[in-house]
This record gives C-alpha cells, structure tokens and sequence, in this order.
C-alpha cells in the first residue's frame, strides 16, 4: 500500500519525535485511521521530506518517530499555468489535475470572456477553495513541493509575468506552431497560457504577444478550459524530461 503524505513544519521535522496535531494529525488518526506502527511521510511542501513511523495515535493527533530524512531537489524548468477563471466547480477540478500533474504554481486569471468572475468577497473564498484543493491533491499525488496558487491576476499583470518568463506560450487554437515543436529551455519558469471557456478575447492576445508570449496549438481538437491545462503540462513535462 502507498505510504500517505502529510504536511509538517519544517522545524518539528527536525525532531526525533514528535506530536503531528491540527488538520493533519486528524487527517491522520481520525480519517486514514493509522495505527501503532504504520509507516507515514511527512513533508514540508518545500522538498523536506521525513520517512516516519507512528508511536502513538491518539483520538485527533499521533506521535511520530522520525526514521529517516532528505532533500527533494525542486523540478525545473518551473511550469506555471495561467488559468482563465472557469464557470462553476470546474475551476477546483483544473487546479486538482494541474497539482497531480506537477504543475508548480496556478495562476488565477480573470480574463474579459470568463463567465465567472471574482469580485469582492468572493475573491478570498474562492482562492481558498483552490488552495485548499491543490494542498489535498498534492498530498494524494505524493508531490513534496507543493503547487502553489497564486493571488487573482488582470490580464496587465498576466503580461509582466508571461514577460519575465524563459519562455511564454498561450494556448490558441489558430496558432501555427504546435505545443510539441515548441523549443523548450532547460530552466527558468515556462508559462503557459489557458483561456476561460469564452476564449482568449483579440486584445488579449495582442497584449501578450506584445510581452513575447508565443501562441500554440495544443492539438486538433478543442478542450474544454479545465482539461486544457493538465493536457499542456503533460506535453510540456514529457519534453523537458521531468516526466
């Protein structure tokens, strides 16, 4: 059986024991239903990993013995996707596909043609639904750097970040050059660009190719804004060798 991850503080991960409590250790003890004796690792999203052992298991916390230690390097080239804000609950589904596939940081975007948009206090809420989806994929996926989820972007501040990439691409489908023919560098972060379910509007797309994005074609059919994210990042991660 796939040994479960949590996530530790840094600090108590450089103990020989210690008492996992808060959301984890009930995670832990109440809902996985550890015992004496099984194994669980413990990370703290940044690439520390702790290999260990549970001693104790109380009613919503256990105490670990930490057996072993080590250093998960972080994967490069960093692969950031911008995420044109999807309707309804397919937005968690982007962000829980896109952290199992490795994506490292998710970009919320609030493009002119998405259907929902985020104003208000819907804004907080709705980043903390999507971190706290890409925290629990992450967990599921057994990823020791976590995806991080960005704070909501205009499309002006989607083009100062697309221009300070080692390279920028935007998902389109009248673009000429293909996702998989694309030169991929070797570091440095790779932006992808996802529209909402509207599109990427043409004001859009000239502000980001004004910023030096490329436009690319993922394939020959047209996918929906939720999947179109995972589908670009497993092309992306098959080519620069992190998968």
């Amino acid at each position: 059986m796939t040994v479960p991850v949590f996530l530790a503080d840094a600090a108590d991960l450089g103990l020989g024991q210690f008492v996992l409590g808060g959301p984890e250790g009930r995670h832990a003890a109440a809902v996985r239903r550890l015992r004496e004796g099984e194994r669980l690792d413990l990370t703290d999203g940044a690439g520390l990993v702790a290999e260990c052992v549970a001693r104790e298991v109380f009613k919503d916390s256990l105490r670990v013995e930490v057996l072993r230690r080590y250093e998960v390097p972080a994967p490069a080239p960093r692969l950031v996707v911008v995420q044109g804000l999807p309707k309804g609950d397919r937005g968690e589904l982007a962000v829980e596909m896109m952290t199992e596939a490795g994506v490292d940081v998710i970009v919320p975007w609030s493009a002119s043609r998405s259907i929902t948009q985020w104003k208000g206090d819907k804004v907080a809420k709705a980043l903390g639904r999507w971190r706290s989806t890409a925290r629990e994929a992450g967990k599921q996926a057994r990823r020791f750097h976590a995806a991080e989820v960005a704070e909501l972007h205009s499309t002006a501040q989607v083009a100062e970040l697309l221009s300070g990439a080692a390279l920028a691409l935007v998902l389109h489908e009248e673009a000429e050059a293909s996702l998989a023919s694309v030169e991929l560098p070797v570091s440095g972060d790779i932006v992808l660009v996802v529209g909402p379910e509207g599109g990427i509007a043409a004001d859009e797309l000239d502000r980001f190719t004004a910023a030096k994005a490329v436009p690319a074609l993922l394939g020959p059919t047209v996918l929906r804004t939720s999947t179109a994210g995972v589908a670009a990042a497993a092309v992306v991660q098959a080519r620069t060798g992190r998968w």
